[in-house]
């Protein structure tokens, strides 16, 4: 079993409603969904494309999947986790859109919000302990050759290449696409997503997601709202 860190909104959300629909199934319960028609993509196309972020729910990463440290448990990371959204306030990116990012596409900060990549950062820090080491077929999935030194050290100290200073949020909306596809994908997703394109998005709680085995698909086993008083730590 493995477990994730992830920002992913409400279950109730407009935005977590329309991404469960666009990928075909429902983070929170599971339930396949039907998707909806794309223009320039059959029904087969569509499911396809979207397979990879399918298995992971919509979400955004902030502690990629880890398998328990030995002498931990699941219910003290939970309780872990309860703590930290205790910590903290909640924040806003003051603008997301529709973005690609190499031969995928995401929902993307506009421009860099520094309040998020404070946050990001202490949700790595902070659940560190509970993270088993990778093992090497782990570190080699992630193709370590195509990464930077940079990249290679987080890698090996943290468990993901993308933390801190390589840490880039984004609430992914396909796998692949083809470079011949890629126009006709970002307009899809520019008309989907039209209501959440160039608007603020509300980071107002961590998802603890869990992959029963390996290869499974992702789901929200419970999510955390930061409810941090002034009192408490903010991230500025």
């Amino acid at each position: 079993m493995r477990y994730a860190l992830y920002f992913t909104p409400a279950a109730s959300d407009s935005l977590t409603l329309s991404a469960a629909r666009w990928l075909g199934r429902n983070a929170f319960n599971g339930a396949p969904l039907d998707q909806p028609a794309a223009t320039g993509f059959d029904r087969p196309a569509l499911k396809a494309l979207t397979a990879d972020p399918r298995r992971y729910g919509f979400h955004a990463t902030l502690k990629a999947p880890f398998e328990l440290a030995d002498g931990r448990s699941e219910a003290e990371l939970v309780a872990e986790v309860a703590r930290f959204a205790s910590d903290f306030e909640g924040f806003e990116i003051p603008q997301v859109v529709v973005g690609r990012l190499g031969s995928f596409f995401a929902l993307v900060p506009a421009t860099e919000c520094a309040p998020l990549q404070a946050f990001a950062g202490e949700v790595v820090r902070r659940f560190e302990d509970f993270r088993a080491p990778l093992s090497s077929a782990d570190i080699a999935r992630r193709r370590p050759d195509e990464l930077s030194s940079e990249e290679r050290q987080n890698l090996v100290q943290w468990g993901y290449p993308y933390v801190f200073d390589t840490f880039r949020f984004h609430m992914t909306l396909t796998g692949r696409v083809p470079a011949e596809d890629a126009p006709a994908m970002e307009d899809a997703l520019l008309r989907y997503f039209a209501d959440f394109h160039g608007r603020p998005l509300a980071i107002s709680a961590i998802a603890l997601f869990r992959e029963p085995s390996r290869g499974a698909d992702f789901t929200v086993h419970s999510l955390f709202p930061l409810t941090g008083g002034a009192a408490n730590r903010k991230i500025a």
